[in-house]
Protein backbone atom coordinates (compact mmCIF):
# COMPACT_ATOMS: atom_id res chain seq x y z
CA UNK A 1 0.00 0.00 0.00
CA UNK A 2 3.01 1.70 0.94
CA UNK A 3 4.03 1.50 -2.55
CA UNK A 4 0.91 2.43 -4.25
CA UNK A 5 0.66 5.79 -2.77
CA UNK A 6 4.41 6.32 -3.33
CA UNK A 7 3.53 5.97 -7.07
CA UNK A 8 0.47 8.02 -6.50
CA UNK A 9 2.01 10.56 -4.82
CA UNK A 10 4.70 10.44 -7.72
CA UNK A 11 1.92 10.95 -10.93
CA UNK A 12 0.42 13.95 -9.05
CA UNK A 13 3.46 15.83 -8.73
CA UNK A 14 4.41 14.62 -12.29
CA UNK A 15 1.50 15.90 -13.44
CA UNK A 16 1.86 19.11 -11.54
CA UNK A 17 5.13 19.69 -13.51
CA UNK A 18 3.67 19.40 -16.52
CA UNK A 19 0.85 21.52 -15.65
CA UNK A 20 3.23 23.95 -14.69
CA UNK A 21 5.37 23.46 -17.75
CA UNK A 22 2.03 24.57 -19.70
CA UNK A 23 1.65 27.86 -18.12
CA UNK A 24 5.48 29.03 -18.89
CA UNK A 25 5.50 27.40 -21.91
CA UNK A 26 3.78 30.93 -22.88
CA UNK A 27 5.83 33.15 -25.26
CA UNK A 28 8.26 34.51 -22.17
CA UNK A 29 10.53 36.03 -24.80
CA UNK A 30 7.74 38.43 -26.04
CA UNK A 31 7.03 39.13 -22.39
CA UNK A 32 10.58 39.84 -21.24
CA UNK A 33 10.92 41.98 -24.57
CA UNK A 34 8.16 44.29 -23.84
CA UNK A 35 8.88 44.44 -20.13
CA UNK A 36 12.16 45.76 -20.79
CA UNK A 37 11.45 48.15 -23.32
CA UNK A 38 8.26 49.25 -20.67
CA UNK A 39 10.87 50.07 -17.76
CA UNK A 40 13.19 51.71 -19.92
CA UNK A 41 10.33 53.69 -21.47
CA UNK A 42 9.18 54.68 -17.85
CA UNK A 43 12.99 55.59 -16.81
CA UNK A 44 13.04 58.09 -20.33
CA UNK A 45 9.55 59.39 -19.45
CA UNK A 46 10.67 60.21 -15.49
CA UNK A 47 14.26 61.85 -17.00
CA UNK A 48 12.72 63.74 -20.17
CA UNK A 49 10.04 65.44 -18.71
CA UNK A 50 11.21 66.48 -15.33
CA UNK A 51 11.50 69.99 -16.06
CA UNK A 52 8.97 70.43 -17.70
CA UNK A 53 6.91 68.59 -14.98
CA UNK A 54 8.12 71.15 -12.58
CA UNK A 55 7.81 74.50 -14.59
CA UNK A 56 4.13 73.39 -15.48
CA UNK A 57 3.20 71.73 -12.61
CA UNK A 58 5.57 72.49 -10.35
CA UNK A 59 5.51 68.28 -9.38
CA UNK A 60 9.05 67.12 -11.13
CA UNK A 61 7.64 63.78 -11.72
CA UNK A 62 4.24 64.47 -12.74
CA UNK A 63 4.47 63.04 -15.99
CA UNK A 64 6.31 59.76 -14.61
CA UNK A 65 3.44 59.19 -12.26
CA UNK A 66 0.68 59.50 -15.30
CA UNK A 67 2.87 57.16 -17.25
CA UNK A 68 2.79 54.76 -14.70
CA UNK A 69 -0.82 55.12 -13.85
CA UNK A 70 -1.57 55.11 -17.66
CA UNK A 71 1.09 51.26 -18.07
CA UNK A 72 -1.21 49.66 -14.58
CA UNK A 73 -4.81 50.85 -16.99
CA UNK A 74 -2.75 49.10 -20.08
CA UNK A 75 -1.85 46.22 -18.26
CA UNK A 76 -4.66 45.51 -16.65
CA UNK A 77 -6.58 45.87 -20.07
CA UNK A 78 -4.39 43.39 -21.64
CA UNK A 79 -5.14 40.77 -18.56
CA UNK A 80 -8.70 41.08 -19.89
CA UNK A 81 -8.29 41.11 -23.67
CA UNK A 82 -6.23 37.98 -23.02
CA UNK A 83 -8.91 36.26 -21.59
CA UNK A 84 -11.53 36.40 -24.72
CA UNK A 85 -11.54 34.27 -27.23
CA UNK A 86 -10.30 34.87 -30.98
CA UNK A 87 -13.48 34.21 -32.44
CA UNK A 88 -15.07 36.40 -30.86
CA UNK A 89 -12.85 39.27 -31.83
CA UNK A 90 -13.91 38.21 -35.53
CA UNK A 91 -17.71 38.40 -34.61
CA UNK A 92 -17.27 42.28 -33.21
CA UNK A 93 -15.17 42.91 -36.66
CA UNK A 94 -17.93 45.00 -37.57
CA UNK A 95 -19.24 46.44 -34.66
CA UNK A 96 -15.67 47.96 -34.24
CA UNK A 97 -15.21 49.70 -37.79
CA UNK A 98 -18.93 51.81 -36.72
CA UNK A 99 -17.20 52.13 -33.07
CA UNK A 100 -14.05 53.50 -35.01
CA UNK A 101 -16.06 55.92 -37.13
CA UNK A 102 -17.85 57.24 -34.23
CA UNK A 103 -14.54 57.98 -32.09
CA UNK A 104 -13.04 59.78 -35.06
CA UNK A 105 -16.17 61.84 -35.63
CA UNK A 106 -16.86 62.68 -31.83
CA UNK A 107 -13.19 64.56 -32.15
CA UNK A 108 -14.68 67.22 -33.62
CA UNK A 109 -17.92 67.55 -31.62
CA UNK A 110 -17.68 71.24 -29.46
CA UNK A 111 -17.00 70.74 -25.93
CA UNK A 112 -15.60 67.06 -26.68
CA UNK A 113 -12.81 67.34 -29.24
CA UNK A 114 -9.86 68.63 -27.45
CA UNK A 115 -7.18 70.93 -30.04
CA UNK A 116 -3.15 70.82 -29.15
CA UNK A 117 -0.51 72.35 -31.40
CA UNK A 118 -2.93 73.17 -34.36
CA UNK A 119 -4.77 69.47 -34.27
CA UNK A 120 -8.15 68.20 -32.86
CA UNK A 121 -7.37 64.69 -32.02
CA UNK A 122 -8.40 64.01 -28.59
CA UNK A 123 -11.68 63.45 -26.88
CA UNK A 124 -12.27 65.25 -23.46
CA UNK A 125 -13.39 63.04 -20.68
CA UNK A 126 -12.78 64.97 -17.85
CA UNK A 127 -9.47 64.84 -16.76
CA UNK A 128 -8.28 62.43 -19.76
CA UNK A 129 -7.62 62.81 -23.00
CA UNK A 130 -8.02 59.90 -25.21
CA UNK A 131 -6.54 59.55 -28.70
CA UNK A 132 -8.99 58.36 -31.32
CA UNK A 133 -6.24 57.30 -34.03
CA UNK A 134 -4.39 55.15 -31.60
CA UNK A 135 -7.55 52.66 -30.87
CA UNK A 136 -8.82 53.04 -34.56
CA UNK A 137 -5.65 51.36 -35.78
CA UNK A 138 -6.18 48.47 -33.72
CA UNK A 139 -9.85 48.40 -34.11
CA UNK A 140 -8.94 47.94 -38.17
CA UNK A 141 -6.16 45.57 -37.90
CA UNK A 142 -8.98 42.71 -36.25
CA UNK A 143 -11.54 44.41 -38.62
CA UNK A 144 -9.28 43.63 -42.16
CA UNK A 145 -8.20 40.50 -40.37
CA UNK A 146 -11.82 38.79 -39.99
CA UNK A 147 -12.10 40.30 -43.66
CA UNK A 148 -9.47 38.94 -45.29
CA UNK A 149 -10.57 35.23 -44.05
CA UNK A 150 -13.97 36.03 -44.70
CA UNK A 151 -13.31 36.50 -48.74
CA UNK A 152 -9.73 35.13 -48.73
CA UNK A 153 -10.44 33.96 -52.60
CA UNK A 154 -12.43 37.12 -53.64
CA UNK A 155 -9.76 39.22 -52.33
CA UNK A 156 -7.20 37.25 -54.63
CA UNK A 157 -9.39 37.12 -57.77
CA UNK A 158 -11.81 40.12 -57.99
CA UNK A 159 -10.66 43.71 -57.98
CA UNK A 160 -14.38 44.49 -55.99
CA UNK A 161 -13.45 42.25 -52.96
CA UNK A 162 -9.93 44.37 -53.13
CA UNK A 163 -11.44 47.84 -53.11
CA UNK A 164 -14.28 47.65 -50.59
CA UNK A 165 -12.23 47.88 -47.97
CA UNK A 166 -10.23 50.09 -49.15
CA UNK A 167 -13.22 52.45 -49.37
CA UNK A 168 -13.67 52.54 -45.91
CA UNK A 169 -10.08 52.94 -45.42
CA UNK A 170 -10.12 56.09 -47.41
CA UNK A 171 -13.39 57.13 -45.73
CA UNK A 172 -11.09 56.76 -41.94
CA UNK A 173 -8.28 58.18 -43.61
CA UNK A 174 -10.47 61.63 -44.63
CA UNK A 175 -11.58 61.88 -40.87
CA UNK A 176 -7.70 61.53 -39.41
CA UNK A 177 -6.45 64.44 -42.18
CA UNK A 178 -9.39 66.38 -40.91
CA UNK A 179 -7.97 66.64 -37.69
CA UNK A 180 -5.26 66.45 -39.12
CA UNK A 181 -3.06 63.35 -38.31
CA UNK A 182 -1.23 62.50 -41.50
CA UNK A 183 1.33 60.29 -39.08
CA UNK A 184 -1.86 58.31 -38.11
CA UNK A 185 -3.86 57.87 -41.64
CA UNK A 186 0.02 57.17 -42.77
CA UNK A 187 0.37 54.23 -40.44
CA UNK A 188 -3.30 53.09 -41.05
CA UNK A 189 -3.23 52.86 -44.76
CA UNK A 190 0.94 50.97 -44.61
CA UNK A 191 -0.24 48.65 -42.38
CA UNK A 192 -3.85 47.70 -44.43
CA UNK A 193 -1.53 47.08 -47.34
CA UNK A 194 0.64 45.20 -45.92
CA UNK A 195 -1.79 42.86 -44.25
CA UNK A 196 -3.50 42.33 -48.22
CA UNK A 197 -0.06 41.60 -49.27
CA UNK A 198 0.50 38.72 -47.24
CA UNK A 199 -3.06 37.74 -47.30
CA UNK A 200 -1.90 36.84 -51.43
CA UNK A 201 -3.13 40.18 -53.69
CA UNK A 202 -2.32 39.62 -56.93
CA UNK A 203 0.95 41.70 -57.31
CA UNK A 204 -0.49 44.22 -59.77
CA UNK A 205 -3.28 45.03 -57.64
CA UNK A 206 -0.75 45.48 -54.94
CA UNK A 207 1.56 47.68 -57.13
CA UNK A 208 -1.18 49.47 -58.15
CA UNK A 209 -2.47 50.26 -54.81
CA UNK A 210 1.26 51.40 -53.60
CA UNK A 211 1.66 53.81 -56.62
CA UNK A 212 -2.00 54.98 -55.53
CA UNK A 213 -1.12 55.66 -51.74
CA UNK A 214 2.19 57.57 -53.10
CA UNK A 215 0.88 59.50 -55.74
CA UNK A 216 -2.10 60.42 -52.88
CA UNK A 217 0.87 61.10 -50.30
CA UNK A 218 2.60 63.47 -52.68
CA UNK A 219 -0.34 65.13 -53.80
CA UNK A 220 -1.51 65.71 -49.51
CA UNK A 221 1.91 66.99 -49.02
CA UNK A 222 2.12 69.26 -52.19
CA UNK A 223 -1.39 71.00 -51.64
CA UNK A 224 -0.58 71.79 -48.09
CA UNK A 225 1.96 74.60 -47.21
CA UNK A 226 2.23 73.49 -43.52
CA UNK A 227 3.05 69.87 -44.88
CA UNK A 228 5.54 71.27 -47.85
CA UNK A 229 7.30 73.28 -44.63
CA UNK A 230 7.77 70.06 -43.27
CA UNK A 231 9.07 67.95 -45.69
CA UNK A 232 11.26 70.72 -47.01
CA UNK A 233 12.60 71.40 -43.24
CA UNK A 234 13.17 67.32 -43.00
CA UNK A 235 15.49 67.75 -46.37
CA UNK A 236 17.66 70.52 -45.11
CA UNK A 237 16.89 71.09 -41.46
CA UNK A 238 19.78 73.73 -40.76
CA UNK A 239 18.09 76.18 -43.48
CA UNK A 240 15.88 77.03 -41.18
CA UNK A 241 17.22 75.78 -37.63
CA UNK A 242 15.17 78.82 -35.90
CA UNK A 243 12.03 77.82 -37.30
CA UNK A 244 10.32 74.98 -39.67
CA UNK A 245 14.05 73.18 -38.60
CA UNK A 246 14.16 74.01 -35.24
CA UNK A 247 12.90 70.90 -33.74
CA UNK A 248 14.53 68.52 -35.54
CA UNK A 249 18.12 70.57 -35.52
CA UNK A 250 17.42 70.37 -31.79
CA UNK A 251 17.15 66.19 -31.70
CA UNK A 252 20.52 66.22 -34.14
CA UNK A 253 22.51 67.97 -31.52
CA UNK A 254 21.32 65.68 -28.91
CA UNK A 255 22.50 62.50 -30.76
CA UNK A 256 25.66 64.14 -31.12
CA UNK A 257 26.16 65.00 -27.85
CA UNK A 258 25.30 61.41 -26.81
CA UNK A 259 28.09 59.94 -28.59
CA UNK A 260 29.26 56.59 -28.23
CA UNK A 261 27.90 55.67 -24.43
CA UNK A 262 25.88 59.21 -23.42
CA UNK A 263 26.23 62.09 -21.12
CA UNK A 264 24.47 59.83 -18.57
CA UNK A 265 21.35 59.31 -17.26
CA UNK A 266 19.21 62.78 -16.45
CA UNK A 267 22.13 64.72 -17.94
CA UNK A 268 20.31 65.75 -20.76
CA UNK A 269 20.71 69.83 -21.89
CA UNK A 270 18.30 69.46 -24.89
CA UNK A 271 15.40 68.46 -22.82
CA UNK A 272 16.12 71.56 -20.80
CA UNK A 273 13.29 73.82 -22.93
CA UNK A 274 15.51 73.53 -26.13
CA UNK A 275 14.05 70.49 -27.70
CA UNK A 276 10.00 70.60 -27.71
CA UNK A 277 8.15 67.55 -27.06
CA UNK A 278 11.18 65.64 -25.27
CA UNK A 279 8.69 63.57 -23.55
CA UNK A 280 6.64 62.60 -26.05
CA UNK A 281 7.59 62.82 -29.88
CA UNK A 282 11.48 63.07 -29.33
CA UNK A 283 12.01 61.12 -26.31
CA UNK A 284 13.78 58.90 -28.49
CA UNK A 285 16.40 61.95 -29.10
CA UNK A 286 16.97 62.30 -26.01
CA UNK A 287 17.77 58.84 -25.07
CA UNK A 288 20.15 59.21 -27.75
CA UNK A 289 22.19 62.04 -26.11
CA UNK A 290 22.14 60.39 -22.24
CA UNK A 291 22.62 56.71 -22.91
CA UNK A 292 24.69 57.09 -26.27
CA UNK A 293 24.97 54.59 -29.56
CA UNK A 294 24.70 51.99 -27.04
CA UNK A 295 21.11 52.92 -25.98
CA UNK A 296 20.12 53.63 -29.07
CA UNK A 297 21.07 49.96 -31.05
CA UNK A 298 19.62 48.66 -27.66
CA UNK A 299 15.88 49.84 -27.95
CA UNK A 300 16.54 49.07 -31.85
CA UNK A 301 17.26 45.69 -30.98
CA UNK A 302 14.51 45.27 -28.61
CA UNK A 303 12.35 46.69 -31.05
CA UNK A 304 13.42 44.25 -34.10
CA UNK A 305 12.84 41.44 -31.77
CA UNK A 306 10.14 42.10 -30.68
CA UNK A 307 8.34 42.05 -33.79
CA UNK A 308 10.15 38.98 -34.67
CA UNK A 309 8.24 36.93 -31.97
CA UNK A 310 5.07 38.66 -33.19
CA UNK A 311 5.71 37.71 -36.45
CA UNK A 312 6.25 34.52 -35.41
CA UNK A 313 3.42 33.90 -32.98
CA UNK A 314 1.14 35.17 -36.42
CA UNK A 315 3.20 32.48 -38.67
CA UNK A 316 2.36 29.59 -35.91
CA UNK A 317 -1.24 30.19 -35.59
CA UNK A 318 -1.54 30.63 -39.71
CA UNK A 319 0.14 27.13 -39.63
CA UNK A 320 -2.31 25.54 -37.32
CA UNK A 321 -5.29 26.56 -39.86
CA UNK A 322 -6.41 29.95 -37.65
CA UNK A 323 -5.90 32.43 -40.48
CA UNK A 324 -8.11 35.11 -38.35
CA UNK A 325 -5.43 34.78 -35.63
CA UNK A 326 -2.16 35.02 -37.81
CA UNK A 327 -3.70 38.31 -39.75
CA UNK A 328 -4.00 39.89 -36.00
CA UNK A 329 -0.36 38.79 -34.69
CA UNK A 330 0.60 40.28 -38.11
CA UNK A 331 -1.03 43.42 -38.29
CA UNK A 332 0.07 44.08 -34.86
CA UNK A 333 3.50 43.21 -36.03
CA UNK A 334 3.41 45.27 -38.56
CA UNK A 335 1.99 48.39 -36.52
CA UNK A 336 4.75 48.52 -33.83
CA UNK A 337 7.45 48.14 -36.69
CA UNK A 338 5.99 51.00 -38.83
CA UNK A 339 5.17 53.69 -35.63
CA UNK A 340 8.93 52.36 -34.16
CA UNK A 341 10.38 53.05 -37.73
CA UNK A 342 8.93 56.29 -38.26
CA UNK A 343 9.41 57.71 -34.87
CA UNK A 344 13.33 56.82 -34.76
CA UNK A 345 13.73 57.82 -38.39
CA UNK A 346 11.92 60.94 -37.61
CA UNK A 347 14.17 61.51 -34.52
CA UNK A 348 17.52 60.84 -36.12
CA UNK A 349 15.97 63.14 -39.58
CA UNK A 350 16.10 60.78 -42.30
CA UNK A 351 12.27 61.19 -42.04
CA UNK A 352 9.64 63.89 -42.08
CA UNK A 353 8.59 65.04 -38.39
CA UNK A 354 4.94 63.06 -37.88
CA UNK A 355 3.49 63.33 -34.86
CA UNK A 356 3.82 59.60 -33.43
CA UNK A 357 4.80 58.73 -29.93
CA UNK A 358 7.47 55.63 -29.64
CA UNK A 359 5.58 52.27 -28.86
CA UNK A 360 5.21 51.35 -25.15
CA UNK A 361 7.70 54.11 -24.28
CA UNK A 362 6.68 57.84 -25.17
CA UNK A 363 4.47 59.66 -22.87
CA UNK A 364 1.14 58.89 -23.94
CA UNK A 365 -1.94 57.15 -22.20
CA UNK A 366 -4.16 56.23 -25.58
CA UNK A 367 -0.94 54.78 -27.02
CA UNK A 368 0.30 53.21 -23.68
CA UNK A 369 -3.19 51.74 -23.54
CA UNK A 370 -3.83 50.32 -27.17
CA UNK A 371 -0.74 49.38 -26.99
CA UNK A 372 -1.05 47.16 -24.17
CA UNK A 373 -4.29 45.64 -25.46
CA UNK A 374 -2.40 44.64 -28.71
CA UNK A 375 0.10 42.56 -26.41
CA UNK A 376 -3.40 41.14 -24.84
CA UNK A 377 -4.39 39.63 -28.03
CA UNK A 378 -0.89 38.55 -29.01
CA UNK A 379 -0.71 36.61 -25.39
CA UNK A 380 -4.23 35.02 -26.51
CA UNK A 381 -3.11 34.05 -29.77
CA UNK A 382 0.15 32.28 -28.30
CA UNK A 383 -2.08 30.41 -26.04
CA UNK A 384 -5.34 29.39 -28.35
CA UNK A 385 -1.69 28.20 -30.56
CA UNK A 386 -0.24 26.37 -28.24
CA UNK A 387 -3.52 24.34 -26.89
CA UNK A 388 -4.35 23.75 -30.03
CA UNK A 389 -0.96 21.91 -30.40
CA UNK A 390 -1.79 20.40 -27.11
CA UNK A 391 -5.19 18.83 -28.55
CA UNK A 392 -3.77 17.47 -31.47
CA UNK A 393 -0.88 15.54 -29.81
CA UNK A 394 -4.22 14.31 -28.13
CA UNK A 395 -5.63 13.24 -31.27
CA UNK A 396 -8.39 15.44 -31.37
CA UNK A 397 -8.77 19.51 -32.41
CA UNK A 398 -9.37 21.79 -29.41
CA UNK A 399 -11.57 25.02 -30.94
Amino acid sequence: MSQTLTSYMHAAFNQKQKKSKIVWTSDYWLLGTILSILILGLIMVGSTSISIAEKNTGQPFYYLWRQLTFTGIGVFAALIVSKIPMRLWQELGPALVIVSILLLILVFVPGLGKTANHSTRWISLGGLHVQSSEFVKLFMILYLAGYLVRHTTAVRTTASAFLRPLGLLTFLMFLLLLEPDFGAAAVLISTAVAMMWLAGVKAGQFSLLIISVSSAAVLLIRTSEYRMKRFTGFLDPWGDPFDSGFQLTQALIAFGRGEWMGVGLGASVQKLFYLPEAHTDFLFAVLAEELGLFGVITVIALFTFLVYRILKIGRAAETRERPFAGYVAYGIGIWIALQAFINIGVNMGVLPTKGLTLPFMSYGGSSMVAMCIAIGLLVRIDYETRKEDRSIQKGKRWD
